[in-house]
């Protein structure tokens, strides 16, 4: 039976966001890639800092086939490493993907000069050394971060384009979750320092969720600054309610209210023109998304409910859950004003940014419809005062 590459390939970005240890991430996706695709091997060499090399550490496939873990080691200096960090290296085909063919069309062309030339002899001889027939390099924000290394296939025919298509977007995808499960695993574990560390890994996450939406830079930490001050405002009125674990938990919600959107692909969060149904729905998956993800952080649990319900309505018109009313935790209505505002008076990328007095207007008139109506008066106490 064919594969179904568009399906596989959202099944494998759907999975991949829920996995917070990176090598588990990438051995559950080469132990898919195996069995869907009927490969003798696979594996990946991933970057490591602390070694400044690529590193073989996980391997699928058929015994007698697979390469041993541990068995490579490539520094940055490696022809293999440096073909694919050199951009006019990259330039000489017509896809980022280096194999045994398409290698020796190139050099059997005598399109290339001297040292270039070189370079790929020795890179085609690295791949055979390694028993691959492809290598698919995995870059993220322009740097190589894995190379992707395929085996021959089980039925000894030559990959199809399509499926290098495929495997050239499962990597693309691949550099993002492993990047991310990178950071979710610094997070969990500065949850036992300092809090100033920990906080300094949320703000390294909201910059990686920021990386996918060209319009949204400086949203997180505007939006989470917002939040506190109208907190602080509700304090005054009610410090049983407002106390200072509330506005801890507020303060790492507001900032990690959009993680959901590392799930979304980055061509519906920038799209110019306007969202089709399935699109628009794509999107409103973003609560869901952000709380399944920071679920298994314990410490996070206060702060979840704010990420999963900050587009819920006392209305009942809002999402995930269609929440009315006091059944929405405070916590949840004060992002939801504080992101409405900041989303209003921003450019994005199917309008232009709202005046501050219309938006302020907006977001009164939509009072008890949109937002709680105790949290929008201590908003508009704050805008008539001057404070934003």
């Amino acid at each position: 039976m064919p594969i179904d590459f568009k399906k596989e390939l959202e099944n494998a970005a759907r999975s991949m966001i829920l996995v917070h240890d990176p090598d588990l991430l990438i051995k559950t996706i080469i132990r898919a890639v195996v069995e869907k695709a009927k490969i003798n091997h696979a594996s990946v060499l991933l970057y490591d800092p602390k070694r400044q090399a690529y590193v073989l550490k996980i391997s699928g496939g058929s015994l007698s086939k697979k390469i041993p873990i541990g068995f490579a080691t490539l520094d940055k200096d490696d022809p293999l490493i440096r073909f694919f960090r050199e951009r006019n290296s990259r330039s000489i085909f017509k896809s980022d993907i280096l194999t045994l063919k398409n290698g020796q069309r190139v050099l059997q062309g005598s399109d290339i000069n001297g040292r270039l030339e070189n370079l790929l002899k020795d890179a085609l001889y690295q791949i055979k050394l390694l028993d691959t027939v492809a290598c698919i390099p995995s870059y993220f924000r322009d740097e190589l971060l894995c190379l992707f290394l395929l085996g021959e296939k089980k039925d000894g025919k030559e990959y199809l384009g399509k499926e290098l298509d495929f495997f050239l977007a499962l990597a693309s995808n691949m550099a993002m979750a492993i990047r991310n499960a990178q950071l979710f695993k610094d997070l969990e574990s500065e949850l036992n320092k300092k809090h100033q560390l920990f906080m300094r890994t949320t703000i390294a996450l909201v910059a990686a969720i920021e990386a996918k939406d060209n319009y949204t830079h400086g949203h997180t930490t505007r939006v989470a600054s917002l939040s506190l001050q109208i907190a602080r405002r509700l304090k005054e009125k009610n410090k049983k309610i407002v106390n200072e674990r509330f506005m801890e938990n507020l303060h790492i919600a507001s900032l990690l209210h959009d993680v959901g959107k590392i799930g979304i692909p980055e061509h519906i969060l920038n799209k110019k023109s306007g969202l089709t149904v399935g699109e628009h729905n794509r999107i409103k998956e973003h609560p869901l998304i952000g709380a399944t993800i920071l679920k298994p952080i314990k410490e996070l649990e206060e702060s979840i409910v704010g990420i999963k319900y900050h587009h819920e309505r006392p209305d009942g018109g809002g999402y995930p859950d269609g929440l009315k009313g006091q059944e929405i935790p405070l916590i949840a209505s004060i992002i939801s004003v504080a992101d409405s505002f900041d989303a209003m008076t921003s450019d994005r990328p199917y309008r232009p940014a709202l005046f501050r007095d219309k938006a302020v207007k907006e977001i009164g008139r939509l009072s008890n419809l949109q937002f709680n109506p105790s949290v929008t008066e201590a908003f508009m106490e704050l805008c008539h005062e001057g404070v934003f």
